[in-house]
């Protein structure tokens, strides 16, 4: 009998090019020459973490935190995506990476708004009391419940369809 090759069964898939595009750019970050370029890259178009003349951090110092932020949040629910997507398949995969990743956030802006701070009192912090500072922890677990709720029906709405 002869079988037919569908479109996702030739050569790589989209993702498979992009795992082997990150670890290419992962390799060449181990060459010195590679990762000064990087830098001057950076410096040129964000400028050095410096402070600025006024003692208030140059734009530098936000980029960062968010290039690093936002590469922690990829590489935590890629991986898991990755090794889901070998295992269940991409549909599934998807369903479960994302209940699993909200509900972690949801339980991280629970005890966040619960016991947060423990370092500076929010009295020594200009402008925000006690409820205040708690106010971003809790949105963040109010909007993850929304999402973590919406995975859990696709993914009983998943099973619905794959038990027919």
């Amino acid at each position: 009998m002869i079988h037919r090759i569908r479109s996702d069964e030739r050569g790589l898939s989209s993702l498979e090019w992009l795992g082997i595009v990150l670890l290419g750019f992962i390799l060449l970050s181990l060459i010195p020459q590679f990762r000064e370029g990087l830098d001057w890259a950076y410096e040129t178009l964000v400028g050095k973490n410096n402070l600025g003349p006024d003692g208030e951090p140059k734009p530098g110092v936000l980029v960062r935190g968010l290039i690093v932020a936002i590469g922690a949040i990829l590489v935590f629910a890629g991986t898991v995506y990755i090794i889901n997507y070998t295992n269940l398949g991409k549909r599934l995969a998807f369903l479960v990476t994302g209940t699993a990743f909200f509900g972690f956030m949801a339980i991280v802006g629970l005890l966040y708004t619960l016991y947060a701070p423990r370092g500076l009192r929010p009295t020594l912090i200009d402008g925000l009391n006690g409820f205040q500072i708690r106010i971003l922890p809790g949105s963040l677990m109010l909007g993850s419940m929304i999402l973590f709720t919406m995975f859990v029906a696709a993914l009983a709405r998943f099973e619905a369809e794959d038990g027919d």
